[in-house]
């Protein structure tokens, strides 16, 4: 049996499984296939897994539901620093490693921030050509590559069929893109929707995603950190500084809440 926890950040929930002590020695893309579908498996976005490490207090995976590793997951990293925090393996601060590099973070009660590895590879007016129609996106790598398209009526997008087209797009191969719809409210807030890549659908909440919403935004608008998120699943805060396309010392803040625990089947 492989003891787990179920975790959700802003709506985005995880299977997270403490495997500091090497006890389990799994194929975890299949792992993750098989139990992050809805209705006939536990159900979640991704797994989690929290290994030892020599660069810092662990080390921290991510396998999205399809089975593929994930470089990074900003509410995911969230969800994996309070059950660090719970299961003692680190303090109220810590660093962890991630595929994208060390991650900061710090506990307040339930509510925990991030430092994110600093985004790279901004690029304005993206101009693509789906179905016969022109689109101009935005783009910027916040830990895993991020497309952002600005609208004015976010609840008229076709989230799953616009952002698969994106996702999938030539211009973003091999890799693809997640992709964030982002509508600005008033200033300092925005509202965004995700489809997410290796979910291959619209979730209830993407960090990475607000954080590249939140710089873009700044940067299109000439406009100043910080930028609050609004989306399906709850609020985030997003600070950072931006000096030209040179983005630096971004902090993601936001509620965490620990759902239940249980054990799995191997």
């Amino acid at each position: 049996m492989i003891p787990f926890t179920k975790m959700s950040g802003t709506g985005n929930d995880f299977i997270v499984i403490n495997n500091m002590q090497g006890l389990f020695t799994l194929d975890w893309s299949a792992f993750a296939a098989r139990y992050c579908p809805r209705r006939t498996a536990v159900g979640a976005d991704g797994v989690l897994i929290l290994e030892t490490s020599d660069e810092a207090d662990f080390n921290y995976r991510i396998f999205n539901a399809d089975g593929s590793e994930a470089e990074m997951c900003g509410n995911g990293a969230r969800c994996a620093a309070l059950f660090a925090f719970h299961e003692k393996i680190a303090g109220d601060q810590m660093k962890f490693k991630t595929l994208a590099g060390i991650i900061e973070a710090r506990i307040n009660t339930d509510d925990v921030s991030i430092r994110m590895t600093d985004p790279y590879d901004l690029q304005k007016d993206i101009r693509l050509e789906i179905d016969g129609d022109p689109y101009l996106v935005h783009f910027i790598n916040s830990g895993v590559p991020h497309t952002i398209v600005f609208t004015d009526s976010l609840a008229q997008v076709p989230i799953d069929e616009l952002g698969r087209a994106i996702r999938m797009h030539d211009h973003f191969s091999p890799a693809g893109t997640n992709v964030d719809f982002v509508q600005i409210s008033h200033e300092g807030h925005i509202n965004v929707r995700t489809y997410e890549r290796g979910v291959e659908a619209e979730t209830l909440a993407c960090g990475t995603g607000a954080v590249a919403s939140a710089i873009i935004t700044a940067y299109v608008n000439n406009a100043a950190p910080p930028v609050h998120v609004t989306m399906p699943g709850g609020e985030l805060n997003i600070d950072f500084t931006l000096e030209n396309k040179n983005v630096a010392d971004v902090w993601l803040s936001g509620q965490v809440v620990t759902v239940y625990t249980g054990n799995l089947l191997k």
